[in-house]
């Protein structure tokens, strides 16, 4: 029983690991879509702290989401394990985690997108990205606290399907 543990455990570090991975190349890669007239790469490499901290805030806020998804795919390969990984219950447990994944990582990009654009609107004065590509802190910081804000609230819808399917 403890080998089988063991190897389950490390199968869920793998899938983490991967998943992971795959969910900030696509934070990053839609950020750079959202923010169309900076250049986020090119802006770092100029020392740009106002691009670093919206880029640390995307990648914390994708971190959230995507350890609630990883902590209900860990319940799911467990519960997998506990009725028979192949019996009909156990592939279930185990499909409905990673749609649980899969799901906490779209919500999370389409969150990110979705609170960038409604701050961009009730700010009619303020050009964010103008501001970001000019290096302003301050405004980084406000974004950063949105973006974060918004992957702590979609953190708890996840966590609650997990709960769900308990």
């Amino acid at each position: 029983m403890f080998l089988i543990n063991v190897i389950v455990g490390l199968v869920q570090l793998i899938i983490a690991i991967i998943f992971s991975v795959i969910a900030l190349y696509i934070g990053f890669f839609t950020l750079s879509k959202i923010t169309k007239e900076i250049d986020a790469e090119k802006e770092l490499l100029k020392g740009n702290p106002a691009v670093g901290i919206i880029v640390a805030a995307v990648f914390v806020a994708i971190g959230l989401v995507v350890q609630s998804g990883v902590s209900g795919l860990s319940f799911g390969i467990g519960k997998a394990a506990s009725v028979g990984l192949l019996s009909l219950d156990g592939i279930l447990a185990i499909g409905a985690a990673f749609v649980q994944l899969i799901l906490g990582i779209i919500l999370s990009i389409v969150g990110i997108y979705l609170a960038l654009y409604i701050l961009d609107k009730l700010t009619k004065d303020l050009k964010e990205f103008e501001e970001i590509k000019k290096g302003n802190i301050a405004v980084a910081l406000m974004m950063a606290g949105v973006i974060i804000t918004v992957a702590y609230i979609i953190q708890s819808g996840i966590l609650g399907i997990t709960a769900a399917l308990t």
